[in-house]
């Protein structure tokens, strides 16, 4: 394990190098996305203090996505093959269950929806990120996040003065 400092914009992982570490979180925040043949940007996970974000590729293989601090942050570089032990297995476990809903709501929900989610799942970080990661994390266009944020405001006013 290693403490490192990592500037805003400094990417500490990317596309095509082998997967063999995971980053855990002390201050800061990290995001991990993909770029697809198109040149499409898209946001697979943000990680404010206290997450824990890696590639899921195995040790020896290249990522398939990118790790990026979006401020200037401190992390622990950790080695993949570390997850034997204990302590990790038990932070890797309680990710899956966030993973998994993730992808759910991705296939089965609509935008106010996941504009919801997202504001459940990241309270902390809705004004650290821009409108446009938030929209890339959501797997929705910048134009149809405006339209979800105006509609789930008006909800959240209206279930405040009933």
């Amino acid at each position: 394990m290693k403490r490192q400092h990592v500037k805003k914009g400094e990417i500490i992982l990317r596309q095509g190098d082998l997967s063999n570490k995971k980053f855990y979180v002390l201050s800061g925040l990290l995001r991990s996305y993909h770029i697809d043949k198109s040149g499409k940007e898209n946001i697979f996970l943000f990680a404010p203090e206290g997450w824990l974000i890696a590639d899921t590729n195995a040790h020896d293989m290249p990522s398939e996505l990118f790790i990026q601090a979006l401020e200037d942050s401190v992390v622990i570089s950790i080695n993949k093959g570390i997850e034997k032990e204990p302590k990790n297995i038990e932070k890797l476990i309680k990710r899956l269950p966030k993973l998994q809903e993730r992808i759910i709501m991705l296939l089965s929900t609509n935008a106010l929806e996941r504009y919801d989610h997202f504001i459940k799942t990241y309270p902390e970080i809705t004004q650290r990120v821009s409108q446009r990661m938030i929209a890339s994390y959501l797997g929705v266009t910048p134009e149809t996040l405006s339209a979800a944020k105006s509609k789930w405001h008006s909800e959240q006013e209206r279930s405040t003065n009933e």
